[in-house]
């Protein structure tokens, strides 16, 4: 690495390994622990997701708990099929190409693909052997990030920060190969590997000037995402709308929606939206990142969240929701890492399409 990107991490905590930023932290971590007698503290927090939504929960569960019609249409695969029995199964349930697929249980956009046709999908079916879904592709332009908690005797939540997030890209010049323009951009370059092996075969083309390339489908920082804090755009109509999704099963209360709309006009007055994701316990607070503030004002926000899912998780407890384990937890927890190592492995190395 250069010495100016070096420079450049060190004085960007925005770029630091989320483990790096999260060592002053760990006290306070450590102390919840305590006060729970219990290393999952935070799993009663969203009682019907499992590990609290820490990690290692299936979307399949998560759907299951919003209201119809707020997500894409959505089928569960079952990596036994053979590739008939799958084309099959699309043609039961009328879907047509394009569309996404994604892995069951995943986290950060690893192994999310748009797929346009057989071919592709027999080359994803064939890799993946997981269970994975089929979503109808969702063309709404906007990308945003809500992060929202509640306390379970509030019937009002709070909307804690919102942001809008865009995949990796790059615009071309008319003179510089794909590979250049990805080490010239400053939000691509730290990332610069994985998104290279993803896109091995456009690596020496040489894009038109004003072309743009996307480089992914996931918005997520770790795969280059750019993101743009848009807090000002929070209001009463905006609460009430993840008031309504909160209550609608009653079991979700701490954690970050992933949407997309045709703006957020329409998503506060619940037109022409889908939820793409409910993230539990383990969200990454991400609205931090795009709002230009300093290490210590971040830190100060985590510090906020955690007391609150504690304090969620506090209340569920004595009302009746168990902690898991630890050891059941820490079984868990062990295989949903090397679940999530194997798709971070697989998505580097699978092209981009």
């Amino acid at each position: 690495m250069k010495f100016k990107d070096i420079l450049y991490k060190i004085t960007h905590w925005e770029t630091w390994h989320y483990v790096v930023k999260y060592i002053p932290l760990s006290p306070v971590w450590i102390w919840y622990c305590i006060r729970s007698r219990n290393p999952w503290f935070f799993t009663p927090s969203n009682p019907t997701l499992t590990f609290g939504g820490f990690e290692g929960e299936g979307k399949k569960e998560m759907y299951e708990q919003l209201p119809p019609g707020t997500y894409p249409r959505t089928i569960y695969i079952n990596p036994s099929f053979s590739f008939e029995q799958l084309e099959q199964y699309l043609a039961e349930h009328n879907f047509d190409y394009p569309f996404i697929v994604k892995p069951d249980i995943g986290m950060m956009g690893f192994m999310v693909r748009k797929i346009s046709h057989p071919e592709q999908l027999r080359k994803y079916h064939s890799t993946l052997r997981v269970q994975y879904i089929v979503q109808t592709l969702v063309d709404y332009p906007i990308e945003v990030a809500i992060f929202y908690y509640r306390l379970p005797y509030h019937k009002k939540g709070t909307v804690s920060g919102m942001l809008k997030k865009e995949p990796a890209y790059v615009i071309g010049n008319g003179r510089d190969n794909l590979l250049e323009l990805m080490q010239a951009n400053r939000n691509i370059r730290f990332k610069l590997e994985d998104i290279k092996n993803r896109n091995q075969e456009q690596l020496h083309q040489v894009l038109p000037a004003g072309q743009r390339f996307n480089l992914s489908l996931a918005s997520n920082r770790s795969q280059g995402g750019l993101v743009e804090g848009i807090d000002h755009e929070i209001d009463e109509n905006l609460q009430q709308q993840l008031d309504s999704w909160s209550h609608y099963s009653g079991k979700f209360f701490y954690g970050r929606y992933d949407i997309k709309c045709a703006s957020v006009e329409s998503l506060k007055q619940g037109k022409e939206f889908y939820i793409l994701e409910f993230n539990g316990a383990g969200a990454g607070i991400q609205h931090i990142t795009a709002n230009n503030y300093t290490l210590i004002q971040a830190l100060s926000i985590i510090l906020h969240h955690w007391k609150m899912m504690f304090r969620i998780a506090h209340y569920n407890r004595k009302n009746g929701v168990k902690h898991w384990g630890a050891i059941e937890g820490g079984k868990f927890l062990n295989a949903a890492r090397k679940n999530l190592m194997m798709l971070k492995k697989m998505d580097a190395e699978f092209p981009s399409f």
